[in-house]
């Protein structure tokens, strides 16, 4: 339970509200800290990944812990983000990346009840979609120009790249699992 990936992923948990507390607090580098505090949390959801099959040290725990702490993360982000710029934009991508998150814990939930899981596994859009996501929401929580780049735009783009990437893979994934979210037979119990 203690290993090194586990604590990376229970660090980024307790990340959430430190980064909160960053976005909020009336300081003129408050946004430029969280964020760093947001990539260190983006740094861990891969470090912990690569050093847990690296190491062998793949556990339930870490399986069931590590994309909750990263979707607790985003979400909380882009939660912050939409309130910090509340315009339809902003909240309709916020929306589509929660949603799709949702979405596929959901449908991966389903399939582990029919003994395919492996049918809906992370796939390579899927990582795609996750760093430029991750990309985007670092680059709109700092805001402030960097080198004479406007990184508040450029993240928006990242963003609107990132809300085609999350429907793609969303697709992805549901084509997949469509054989089996279609068949009439073998449906459990809610």
């Amino acid at each position: 339970m203690w290993s090194i990936p586990n604590l990376l992923t229970f660090s980024r948990i307790i990340m959430i509200p430190v980064f909160i507390g960053l976005f909020y607090l009336p300081a003129p580098w408050n946004h430029q800290v969280a964020a760093l505090v947001f990539m260190i949390a983006a740094f861990t959801d891969w470090l912990d990944g690569f050093l847990a099959r690296r190491m062998g040290l793949v556990s339930p725990l870490g399986a069931f812990l590590d994309p909750v702490a990263d979707k607790l993360m985003v979400a909380t982000a882009l939660v912050l983000l939409v309130a910090d710029n509340p315009s339809p934009w902003m909240a309709i991508s916020a929306a589509v990346i929660i949603g799709r998150e949702i979405t596929i814990s959901a449908l991966r939930e389903w399939m582990a009840e029919l003994g395919s899981r492996t049918t809906v596994a992370v796939s390579l859009i899927g990582k795609f979609k996750t760093a430029t996501q991750m990309g985007a929401i670092t680059l709109l929580i700092y805001r402030h120009p960097l080198f004479g780049l406007p990184t508040y735009r450029i993240g928006e783009i990242l963003l609107y790249i990132a809300v085609v990437l999350t429907l793609w893979s969303m697709m992805v994934y549901l084509r997949a699992a469509w054989p089996s979210l279609s068949d009439k037979k073998d449906v459990p119990e809610a």
